[in-house]
């Protein structure tokens, strides 16, 4: 088959997350399997127009402010060049609203919607943007196959007027051999990580404030800020407000051999997001045999087994996070069996499942 799949970013923009891993893992596996695969997307500074990445033609087109009002025309002069056989819409905050124009068989992929969770991440006009753009995805998109990652988007996507015989669950994996437990490297000093995108809307500043808290009871903890983002310098800011500098360190950006060695450093991580796809960091952190304290918030209720792989609490409570993490540093037992069950956790989810899974979709799509 030739696939186009289109997607705001690509494995190698700076601005990338899970969503941009979920599709290139998925896809250069695809490939493997004898297929082409091509991506659209934006450009950013100093990026190759076009380039191949693990098999994946991959075309740069347009500034990421103003992608989606290019997809249209580059679409069809890519489908001209290559004529593909399905396309994959990847919808990522505004969405491409390509059943309007293309004609040929199509699959979308959502990991979740923003709701009113993009009015804490962006400003009021860009919010209600967003917003707005989100609500045009149901009636455009509800009679085409859509793949999600979590029972919690499905569920949401029901609720706006999807149909459930048109969704279909397709879980991230790990890579297990690119995240493994180095025990031997975790730190002496007690010491919480943060792993993942450095983004307003994911509360980091709520570990912030917790970790203010523990400190009056561990004042020897550290925390650990694995990764980047354009919040960073307000995190890094408030961290000095806190008087937090000597007890906290800040990765920024990272890549794969450097994501495991900072991992191995961590006791277990924390995710305070309100709202997330499903929380590939959590897996990924499994997977290095690390519990993890998240909100029990869509998604992170399902990659979080509570009480069994890590521990959640109550999305914006401060004082309960704070609790959970001085429980997981004094109570040795109860963290090394969590590592335990973590581990175990994760070698269930596999990129190799999820992308057979994927192409008997799009298989059973264009038939």
């Amino acid at each position: 088959m030739n696939i186009l799949t289109i997607n705001w970013q690509d494995i190698k923009n700076p601005l990338g997350g899970g969503a941009e891993v979920h599709l290139h893992e998925i896809f250069k596996r695809i490939v493997s399997m004898g297929h082409n695969v091509t991506l659209l997307c934006c450009t950013y500074e100093n990026a190759m127009s076009e380039e191949y990445i693990d098999g994946i033609q991959i075309f740069r087109r347009g500034h990421r402010n103003f992608f989606n009002f290019v997809v249209p025309h580059n679409y069809f002069l890519l489908n001209k060049k290559i004529n593909f056989d399905i396309i994959v819409d990847d919808i990522n905050k505004i969405p491409f609203y390509t059943p309007l124009y293309v004609k040929k068989p199509l699959i979308g992929i959502i990991h979740h919607l923003f709701g009113s969770s993009i009015f804490m991440e962006t400003s009021l006009p860009g919010a209600l943007y967003v917003n707005m753009a989100e609500k045009l995805i149901p009636p455009i998109y509800k009679n085409i196959p859509m793949t999600v990652v979590s029972k919690s988007t499905r569920e949401e996507l029901i609720d706006k007027g999807f149909h459930d015989d048109n969704l279909h669950i397709i879980h991230n994996g790990v890579d297990m051999s690119g995240f493994r437990a180095e025990k031997k490297a975790r730190s002496s000093n007690p010491t919480i990580g943060y792993f993942g995108r450095i983004k307003k809307y994911k509360s980091i500043d709520h570990i912030l404030k917790a970790f203010k808290i523990v400190l009056e009871k561990l004042p020897k903890a550290q925390l650990l800020i694995m990764g980047d983002g354009d919040y960073l310098p307000e995190i890094r800011q408030q961290a000095k407000k806190l008087q937090l500098d000597g007890q906290i360190d800040f990765t920024g950006p990272l890549m794969n051999s450097e994501k495991l060695k900072h991992l191995n450093k961590v006791w277990f991580t924390v995710n305070p997001s309100p709202k997330e796809g499903w929380g590939l960091t959590v897996i990924e952190s499994n997977a290095c045999a690390l519990p993890v304290i998240a909100a029990d918030s869509p998604g992170l209720r399902e990659s979080v087994v509570d009480k069994k792989t890590g521990l959640l609490y109550e999305y914006g409570n401060i004082e309960q996070l704070a609790s959970q993490m001085i429980l997981l540093i004094e109570n040795q037992q109860l963290r090394e069996t969590l590592s335990e069950n973590s581990l175990e956790w994760a070698k269930k989810f596999s990129w190799d499942r999820s992308a057979e899974k994927m192409l008997h979709l799009l298989e059973k799509t264009i038939s």
